[in-house]
C-alpha cells in the first residue's frame, strides 16, 4: 500500500492538492468498495455495515453517502480518436511505413477523410486546429504532418492528468483483480532487471519505443475491425478494453554487491539479472 500511496502523495504535493482533499477521495472510495462488498443489504443496515468494513464512524459515513455525486465519466476527444487513427491505420502509411503527410481537404486519403472517418459532429477544420494547439500536428501549406510519434499533450496540464487516472487507474484495477481472483482475469505482466549501466538503459528505452510503435500499428487496426463488425451486426456494444505499456527506470537502492534487507537470499546458482513477473 506504502508504495502505491507514495506516488500519489508526489503528484499531490506537485500539483498542490492538500491531505484534506485526498482524506475525503479516500473514505469515499472506501464507503463504494463496502457498498459493493455488501449490495443485498437494505438500506438501514447499510451505514453500519461500511462503517465496521471501513472503520469510518457513521456520521462520517452518512454524510459522505448523502453529499456524495457521480464523477463524470471521461471520454477520448475526438481529436485524440483522429490523431491515433493517423498514427496507426495503414491507410495512412507510407510504403515504407512512415505516417504519410496529408492533403488538408480532398477525398482520402485527406486530413479531412480521416478527421470525418472518425465523426461527422465536429468539423475537421476544428479538428486540425485542435491538433495543432496540442503540438500533435503542424500545417505546411496545403498539407498536414504528424509533429510527434505519440499522443503526449504537453500544452494540455488537464489533458495529461485525464491520462494518467485513465490509464494507471485502469493497471491498477487489472492487477487488483487479478491478486482477488481465483483466476486472473487480465494480462498484467512485467519484466525487470537491475544492475544496468546508463548506455545500457538508454538502448534498451529505445527498444521499448520501437515495440510499443509496433503495439499501435497492430492494435489499432484490429479494435477498428471489431468494433465495425460489432455495429454492422448489431451486437450490443458495452464493453471496454484499455492495453497500455510502460517502462519505469531509476538509480538502484543498493549499489551492485550490497544486501537488501527484507529480500530473501537466493540459493546458489539461482540469481537471475532479469527476471519477469
Amino acid at each position: 500500500m506504502r508504495q502505491l500511496i507514495a506516488p500519489l502523495a508526489t503528484l499531490a504535493i506537485a500539483r498542490g492538492v492538500p491531505f484534506v482533499t485526498l482524506e475525503d477521495m479516500l473514505k469515499t472510495a472506501f464507503i463504494d468498495a463496502a457498498r459493493t462488498a455488501h449490495p443485498n443489504l437494505p438500506g438501514h443496515r447499510m451505514v453500519s455495515r461500511i462503517s465496521t468494513a471501513t472503520g469510518i464512524n457513521r456520521r462520517e459515513v452518512s454524510r459522505i453517502t448523502q453529499a456524495r455525486t457521480e464523477a463524470p465519466a471521461l471520454r477520448h476527444s475526438p481529436a485524440t480518436r483522429v490523431f491515433t487513427r493517423w498514427l496507426a491505420d495503414p491507410t495512412f502509411k507510407t510504403r515504407r511505413g512512415d505516417v504519410m503527410a496529408l492533403p488538408r481537404n480532398g477525398p482520402a486519403p485527406s486530413f479531412e477523410a480521416l478527421a470525418q472517418s472518425v465523426t461527422r459532429d465536429v468539423h475537421p477544420r476544428s479538428l486540425l486546429d485542435e491538433l495543432c494547439r496540442l503540438n500533435l500536428a503542424r500545417v505546411e501549406g496545403d498539407r498536414v504532418r504528424v509533429a510527434t510519434d505519440s499522443f503526449v499533450p504537453a500544452a494540455d496540464s488537464e489533458r495529461l492528468i485525464g491520462f494518467l487516472g485513465s490509464n494507471v487507474g485502469d493497471h491498477l484495477r487489472a492487477a487488483v483483480a487479478n491478486v482477488l481472483s481465483d483466476k486472473p482475469a487480465h494480462l498484467e505482466q512485467a519484466v525487470f532487471a537491475d544492475e544496468l549501466s546508463a548506455a545500457s538503459l538508454d538502448k534498451f528505452k529505445r527498444l521499448m519505443r520501437t515495440q510499443w510503435k509496433a503495439l499501435l500499428d497492430a492494435t489499432v487496426p484490429a479494435l477498428q475491425q471489431l468494433l465495425d463488425a460489432d455495429a454492422a451486426a448489431g451486437r450490443p456494444r458495452d464493453q471496454r478494453v484499455r492495453v497500455g505499456l510502460y517502462t519505469y527506470s531509476a538509480t538502484m537502492d543498493a549499489p551492485p554487491g550490497d544486501s537488501v534487507a527484507d529480500s530473501p537470499s537466493p540459493p546458489p546458482g539461482a540469481a537471475p539479472k532479469a527476471a519477469r513477473k
